[in-house]
């Protein structure tokens, strides 16, 4: 969909694209509004498509003691769990305990257990030196205590995002890629009436008239709205992580360690054919429409972390096969260190116009419901109806033609959409990209009906092969493009600019590490 073909009249226009803006959006359908979404680049392009791919409660915020947001960030994680299988799945987690280095066994015991309560489940474990070196038989042994075994869960951020996306438009929700918001209009009064909107590359131009915006749109939100508060503003923050092929770090669960620099938590998981590493935590100085990309300094710390964890494995960063970074919406005085921030979410009002920032992926419903809540004066007919109702439409009879794992993925990642896929696909690509999860079949669907405008969407967030094969898919263009000429009005020219932009986006912000 185009900017010229939408309506002028809306209830409700929501500015920002990632998992905050796309709740919004499913929740904002759910109360008979004429909803319409505008996203400045691609559904999902900044952090939450380069998150550590956690929906985690926030073990490390009870620390900070924040337990009110562990509270609630272990209450959806749970609904998630039940709601979307296949997309939200259980992560084991193992988390060594030294005698030189990193809190010791009881304080830990009282978060998992504190943890454990909130959940009403019993998900921890201890295990003795000996029994956690039979675990993680490849983790640095000298001075081990022991370790835990406790659960959370994980999902691909990108795909969570799209979901929440085709479930709003099942029930009406309209969301349009590339076009950006300049200004938020108002009347005399100064009410918001509409916002002026363009195209971020073709440049054509629309006013969108409506009573209220909800502006979510990350590290960018300030630019529409500046802070109320004159000592709280957005901190960019950059996290990074590092990606290694599972036969050169393998990660059948993932693990939890403590930073020897700076005792940090850091992560190793385990993600389809691949184990992330990360994640980094650092001002971000850098021009906020670039590309992220992980620096040096960053590569040195991760590698750094990965060679104290894992003494003998020899692991070098020439054994990466990609990388991530992502730019957090973080709210700051200006006197912490990064990883010191609170992750809570604010909500700030203005005659019509809400900013909502802040959060984590994991609480984005959360986040839409104190964003509605704050919209209500300006759409005073509006009936806050749903709040319990489950966000994602109910799973689905097993298919024949799929083993019960690959469907249980496929319906997770598409809902209702999983059935066209298989009906409309020719049986040869109803298999896996060699080392992905992803259907060939997903290629195609995906290219037709989820607003594809460059192959960087299709291959770094439709799917994820960009980040999961080696230099980003190359040796599976050819097949790509036979599988998604039909569905993209791309001619051979096009075609092969598409391929070298996506080439050197993909060397420049999420190839190997320039050291």
């Amino acid at each position: 969909m185009k900017i010229r073909d939408l309506e002028e009249n809306w209830d409700l226009i929501i500015i920002g694209g990632g998992i905050t803006g796309a709740g919004i959006l499913r929740e904002a359908v759910r109360m008979n509004l004429r909803v319409l979404l505008l996203e400045q680049k691609d559904f999902a392009w900044g952090t939450s498509s380069r998150s550590s791919k956690l929906v985690h409660g926030g073990l490390r915020y009870l620390k900070q003691g924040k337990f009110l947001l562990t509270r609630d960030s272990v209450f959806e994680r749970e609904r998630l769990l039940n709601e979307v299988p296949g997309l939200v799945e259980e992560l084991g987690f193992l988390m060594p305990i030294y005698k030189d280095h990193g809190p010791g066994k009881w304080l830990i015991r009282a978060g998992l257990s504190l943890y454990d309560t909130m959940s009403g489940k019993l998900h921890h474990r201890f295990h003795n030196a000996k029994a956690f070196a039979e675990l993680a038989p490849r983790i640095r042994q000298e001075n081990l205590v022991g370790g835990f075994h406790y659960t959370d869960a994980q999902a691909d951020d990108a795909r969570l995002v799209l979901r929440l996306i085709q479930e709003a438009a099942v029930y009406g929700g309209c969301a349009v890629n590339y076009v950006s918001v300049n200004e938020v209009l108002r009347d005399i009064r100064g009410n918001v009436v509409g916002v002026s909107a363009e195209d971020s590359e073709t440049h054509e131009h629309r006013i969108f008239s409506t009573r209220a915006v909800i502006n979510a749109g990350g590290v960018w939100a300030e630019k529409l709205h500046p802070s109320p508060k004159p000592n709280l503003h957005l901190r960019p923050l950059r996290g990074s992580h590092l990606i290694f092929p599972s036969a050169v770090l393998p990660a059948e669960q993932a693990f939890i360690f403590t930073h020897p620099r700076d005792n940090r938590s850091v992560f190793l998981i385990p993600w389809e054919s691949v184990s992330l590493f990360g994640t980094t935590d650092v001002d971000h100085e850098e021009e906020l429409s670039v590309e992220p990309f992980i620096s040096k300094e960053e590569t040195d710390y991760l590698m750094e972390g990965l060679e104290a964890f894992f003494p003998n494995m020899n692991i070098s960063v020439d054994d990466c096969i990609s990388s991530i970074a992502g730019v957090r919406a973080v709210l700051s005085e200006g006197r912490l260190s990064p990883s010191e921030e609170s992750r809570d979410h604010v909500v700030w009002r203005d005659r019509g116009l809400i900013t909502i920032t802040g959060g984590k992926l994991t609480t984005f419903r959360i986040m839409a419901w104190d964003a509605l809540k704050a919209i209500r004066p300006f759409l005073p007919a509006v009936q806050m109806v749903g709040k319990g109702d489950p966000v994602f439409s109910a799973a689905y009879d097993e298919s024949d033609k799929l083993p019960p794992l690959i469907w249980r993925h496929l319906c997770g990642r598409y809902g209702q959409a999983a059935w066209e896929i298989v009906k409309t696909a020719d049986p040869q690509d109803l298999v896996p990209v060699p080392d992905t999860h992803t259907l060939w079949a997903e290629l195609p669907f995906a290219a037709k009906h989820e607003q594809v405008r460059h192959l960087e969407d299709l291959l770094l967030r439709r799917v994820r092969i960009g980040l999961l094969t080696p230099e980003g898919g190359k040796e599976h263009f050819p097949r790509i493009q036979k599988l998604c000429e039909s569905a993209l009005p791309w001619d051979e020219k096009r075609w092969m600019e598409e391929i070298r932009r996506y080439s050197e986006l993909w060397q420049r912000a999420y190839g190997l590490p320039n050291c």
